[in-house]
């Protein structure tokens, strides 16, 4: 897949950027460039933009009374980011095979295939390429089939590139963002029935929300955090992210459901920022 053909991208709404708190600044940007290929694009004392081809993807800010989140806090699974072809997915893996990166875990999950890992701070990341929605298999009521099956890591560094690596490709994307929440029917009230989003897929503890039957542009789990209330500002970790609607109509209908239910909400040159029930920053922009 290309850019211009990345389906999670071209759905009403999609992941645009993600923000991160950090402790030691420096450390965490230096791991999402030499591991994920990430290039910096904006650079403070206070923090970074990172991206691709000049795209931001990650914003990285720190502060001195930035205080490590809990294990349970509400806030990030992991950013997931999605590269343009399995050939790049396969280059990425012998990469950082080559550099010793410690994984977490690796999956197919029928739609994608994915790797799984942590930054030094341990926010939780994933890289991954989409199937062809061709290959998807959707069920009566517009739900997708996904699972969680060993992915072959072998055969795919055997398929990688000989060539040398040279940072994430130009279509790289945040494909989705998965979130620690504190309970999961509220969790589908905000994103299906304030936002719009439509529930793709569930699994025990988790929703997967998704625009224009992409199988999920946000997921959501109580794994670590049932019960969890609001995170502080302060947190490290996912101070918030955005949505953006290449379907005006969509961003409107979201707004207005915002306005009915008395959500605040703030609105900027740059999109509608608010909280979610969990104090997670969201920014809403066409």
């Amino acid at each position: 897949m290309t850019e211009t053909s990345q389906f999670a991208l071209t759905r009403p709404a999609y992941v645009g950027q993600a923000h991160l708190i950090v402790n030691d600044l420096a450390r965490v940007s230096d791991y999402y460039q030499k591991v994920i290929g990430l290039s910096v694009i904006e650079k403070q004392p206070s923090g970074e933009i990172l991206g691709v081809n000049g795209q931001p993807l990650l914003t990285l800010s720190t502060s001195s009374n930035a205080e490590r989140a809990p294990r349970n806090a509400a806030g990030l699974f992991h950013t997931a980011f999605l590269l343009p072809s399995r050939k790049d997915l396969a280059h990425w893996l012998a990469h950082i095979a080559h550099n010793n990166i410690q994984l977490d875990g690796a999956s197919d999950h029928l739609v994608s295939e994915a790797i799984y890992l942590s930054d030094p701070e341990g926010n939780g990341i994933e890289v991954y390429r989409d199937r062809s929605p061709l290959e998807w298999t959707y069920q009566q009521d517009g739900t997708v089939e996904m699972n969680t099956l060993r992915l072959n890591l072998q055969e795919l560094y055997n398929s990688a590139p000989k060539t040398l690596w040279e940072g994430a490709p130009e279509g790289t994307a945040i494909g989705h963002i998965h979130l620690q929440v504190g309970n999961i029917p509220q969790a589908d009230e905000f994103y299906q029935d304030v936002l719009g989003l439509k529930i793709m897929a569930r699994y025990p503890g988790a929703s997967f929300f998704a625009t224009g039957s992409y199988h999920h542009h946000v997921a959501a789990n109580i794994w670590n955090s049932r019960g969890t209330q609001a995170r502080r500002d302060n947190m490290t970790g996912l101070a918030g992210y955005s949505l953006r609607f290449n379907e005006k109509g969509a961003l409107d209908s979201a707004v207005a459901a915002l306005d009915r239910l008395g959500i605040s909400t703030e609105r900027q040159s740059d999109g509608i920022v608010l909280k979610d029930p969990w104090g997670i920053g969201l920014r809403l922009a066409a």
